[in-house]
């Protein structure tokens, strides 16, 4: 079992930048893959980012291109570095962690088990 809790939220106008980071705690050696997702109020919760116990990653199209998601293995820490952030960018961030392989192919990092309790994320226009 493995424990998450995310911190780097903030308030950032619109094309600044905030990064992201999740520690985890417990028995994080058979991870499968580690990922981010968003919710907005009034709206769906939204896979952003995963990466693979391999390091490859995938992000949502709404993000490519200015986020990045890395993990520092000797930290067991995930991140995700956020750029060019938009008001639409504006949510709550979870990381959250997946035992199961077959879960990682997708980014439904929604619907992982262990999850962190969210860090919020404004971006004023």
């Amino acid at each position: 079992q493995v424990k998450l809790v995310e911190s780097g939220g903030g308030s950032v106008q619109a094309g600044g930048s905030l990064r992201l980071s999740c520690a985890a705690y417990g028995y994080t050696y058979s991870v499968s893959c580690m990922g981010w997702f968003r919710q907005a109020p009034g709206k769906e919760r939204e896979g952003v980012a995963i990466i693979d116990s391999d390091g490859s990653t995938r992000y949502a199209d709404s993000v490519k291109g200015r986020f990045t998601i890395s993990q520092d293995n000797a930290k067991n820490t995930l991140y995700l570095q956020m750029n060019s952030l938009k008001p639409e960018d504006t949510a709550m961030y979870y990381c959250a962690a997946s035992y199961r392989p077959y879960e990682c192919v997708t980014l439904a990092v929604q619907s992982f088990d262990y999850r962190g309790q969210g860090t919020q994320v404004t971006v004023s226009s």
